[in-house]
């Protein structure tokens, strides 16, 4: 079998964590899926994957191959897109990650815009909580929002968010408006982990920081979670600024202690940068600049 080839197929398996699902998605028969990574791992000399009747495990070795493969089968098409010349058509498939909510609040309307504009692309998204490897997890392009870390990937800044503290009109009618970060301490908090960990709000006025340590009687794991509380009129939280930018609008949550600002957070779009860089990933990125920028809760 072509090596290739060979290389699509164990990703395959990888991404749809068996050989059945694997073949069903190349639309293969099991037998092939499994001669494949045989034969793969008798050219190395290396298992690459730990199989058992119920579940596929990929080893150390096998996970840094794959992402060797990964990187092999990106270069190989981008080099095909820019021998077909400067003027062919985008094409092809995407993987673009952000944050949960950040996601479905603000990504999924800049890729369904690309999508309509760009019928010859596929795009997959994956909305996670946490920090993705762009090389090991075969992501093109991906939203981050806070202080980027690593300096092997290209970052095109679009905006910045700052958490504000907010509660609905009836609570602060019922409990009063607090007029300084101290007088948290009398009000009922509603705490999102994903957002704020730590029991400790900082806050800064005057280039003076206050951390004030809050006792939240309700703790949830999202914000959405949280979010609904407040606008049940239960009590305050804070979030990130965008992800209540309409409610305050439209007045069903006022911001409090705004005078009391939070560290700004940088977001920034984050790709591969490089002479191969494919087509579809620069007309993405340039897409969601665009109206990310244009964004006025981002700024």
């Amino acid at each position: 079998m072509d090596r290739f080839r060979a290389m699509e197929i164990f990703l395959a398996v990888l991404d749809e964590q068996g050989f059945a699902a694997a073949a069903r998605k190349l639309r293969v028969s099991p037998p092939v899926v499994t001669r494949a990574v045989t034969d793969l791992e008798e050219a190395i000399g290396v298992r690459l994957l730990n199989r058992s009747t119920r579940v596929v495990r990929v080893t150390e070795t096998g996970a840094q191959y794959a992402a060797d493969c990964r990187r092999i089968l990106a270069d190989v098409a981008e080099t095909e897109q820019s021998a077909a010349g400067s003027h062919a058509a985008i094409r092809g498939s995407l993987v673009v990650s952000a944050s949960t909510l950040f996601g479905r609040m603000r990504i999924i309307p800049i890729v369904t815009a690309f999508l309509r504009r760009y019928p010859e692309v596929d795009i997959e998204c994956r909305f996670l909580d946490r920090l993705v490897n762009l090389i090991d997890e075969g992501v093109d392009v991906a939203v981050r929002i806070g202080p980027l870390d690593d300096s092997n990937y290209h970052a095109a800044a679009v905006g910045h968010l700052h958490r504000v503290v907010c509660a609905s009109p009836d609570y602060l009618a019922t409990h009063g408006v607090p007029e300084t970060v101290a007088d948290l301490a009398g009000h009922v908090i509603v705490m999102a982990t994903g957002m704020t960990p730590s029991y400790e709000w900082r806050f800064t006025s005057n280039d003076r920081t206050t951390v004030v340590r809050v006792q939240p009687r309700l703790i949830v794991s999202t914000n959405d979670a949280a979010i609904g509380a407040a606008l049940d009129g239960f009590g305050m939280t804070r979030v990130a600024s965008y992800m209540v930018a309409e409610h305050i609008a439209s007045g069903s949550l006022v911001e409090v202690l705004a005078d009391q600002q939070t560290t700004l957070l940088p977001i920034n779009v984050v790709y591969h940068e490089g002479r191969r860089t494919s087509q579809r990933v620069r007309a993405f990125v340039d897409f969601a600049c665009q109206v990310l920028r244009e964004d006025r809760s981002l700024r």
